[in-house]
């Protein structure tokens, strides 16, 4: 008897309830429509009573809301009200901002601000571009480093011991046939980079999307975050490159240079 209750109670465990909800957390973040419980199921092999359970309390308490049509869970309203406090301390974010918009008014792309989080990039502030073209990323996402501009531009800076310990568990994740998926090409990219001062993702995140990146610096020097702007390949074609690459360049200047005059960051 006693043999068959162990994976019981190690199912139902405080520790493994946690480890699940936050698995579904993350799970709903990535899924702009949200999903039902029995894709959460199957996706991260809980069982359904199990994730529903979780569910039902996750919604009860505002984490998570539900769709009453497609019973589709999507992220609630009490994240945003935790997160307050994290994003209000991020000045960088509100100093760029400001920048961040003019340069969108410039370009007419997508500007995103990016900060490294363990081993991926994180978005904390967006401007959308007007127009129909959307870019499918809000604040929060998390990105890879290794095919995305803005993760490029991070690495690029960043002090070697940093960088190499996270390359180390990097596991270079093929996006599409044109992602960077070896240490060696990454690390030749990213010598590139730093010698150009912008990071380039050339359909290796998406197809048919480009994107820039470039390094924002704090006082003392170290990188802080990555400002990116993305737009399609006929916004972005070779004549306009270059035009793009140095408005992005100079503007992620300004907000380094605003960031030594505040301290902040």
């Amino acid at each position: 008897m006693k043999h068959n209750a162990a994976p019981t109670e190690i199912e139902s465990s405080p520790a493994t309830a946690v480890e699940r909800a936050l698995n579904i957390l993350e799970a709903a973040s990535q899924r702009r429509e949200g999903l039902t419980n029995s894709e959460i199921s199957r996706r991260l092999g809980i069982p359904k009573s199990s994730a529903s359970y979780i569910l039902r309390t996750l919604e009860r308490r505002g984490y998570l809301r539900r769709d009453l049509e497609s019973n589709r869970y999507r992220l609630g309203l009490k994240l945003l009200s935790l997160g307050g406090e994290t994003q209000a301390g991020l000045d960088i974010a509100e100093i760029a901002l400001p920048h961040m918009r003019a340069l969108v008014d410039r370009l007419g792309m997508t500007c995103h601000l990016a900060v490294v989080d363990q081993n991926e990039a994180v978005y904390i502030e967006k401007v959308e571009a007007p127009g129909f073209f959307k870019v499918n990323t809000w604040v929060g996402r998390r990105m890879f480093l290794h095919s995305t501009s803005v993760g490029k531009a991070l690495l690029a800076w960043m002090p070697k011991a940093d960088r190499e310990a996270l390359l180390h568990n990097c596991d270079f994740k093929r996006r599409t046939p044109k992602t960077i998926t070896s240490l060696s090409r990454l690390l030749t990219e990213l010598e590139h980079v730093h010698e150009q001062g912008y990071a380039i993702d050339d359909e290796e995140n998406s197809l048919g999307a480009r994107c820039f990146g470039a390094p924002v610096f704090d006082a003392l020097g170290n990188v802080v975050a990555a400002m990116g702007v993305s737009g399609t390949l006929t916004q972005m074609d070779a004549a306009k490159m270059p035009r793009v690459a140095e408005a992005l360049k100079e503007t992620a200047r300004r907000v380094s240079r605003q960031l030594v005059k505040t301290g902040a960051a």
